[in-house]
């Protein structure tokens, strides 16, 4: 029997579909927002460096294979430096390091997460 329009479809168990995260506003539809996931991922890693892969993954509200990419990508561009401590991975981030669009780049990284992290600031 075919399938009603108004059947939802069900989400396979590790899919890479990603909720809104619990803190965005209930009464805002949007599922846009200002920052990108690299924005995100970046506060959260200079908020919390303790955090794991998977802790980022749900805050930001996207897969962890996703988190991975996005801190491959910002290693690879120089805003974060990794450090093996034992079995973990430690990230520090290179707070000095200019923003990447012609628009932003008066401003450096630290600029940025001084804006918008819950962490207090040592950059001032």
């Amino acid at each position: 029997m075919p399938k009603k329009a108004t059947d939802k479809k069900a989400e396979p168990e590790g899919s890479a579909v990603a909720t809104a995260p619990a803190n965005l506003s209930p009464a805002s539809n949007s599922r846009w927002t200002f920052l990108t996931n690299h924005a995100h991922v970046l506060a959260m890693i200079h908020s919390h460096p303790e955090m794991v892969l998977r802790e980022i993954a749900l805050h930001v509200g996207i897969t962890e294979r996703a988190v991975q990419r996005i801190i491959q990508e910002l290693e690879e561009a120089g805003f974060i430096q990794r450090e093996k401590v034992g079995r973990r991975n430690t990230y520090e981030v290179q707070t000095d390091v200019p923003l990447r669009h012609p628009i932003e780049s008066h401003r450096n990284i630290g600029d940025l997460l001084e804006l918008v992290s819950d962490r207090p600031s040592e950059l001032s």
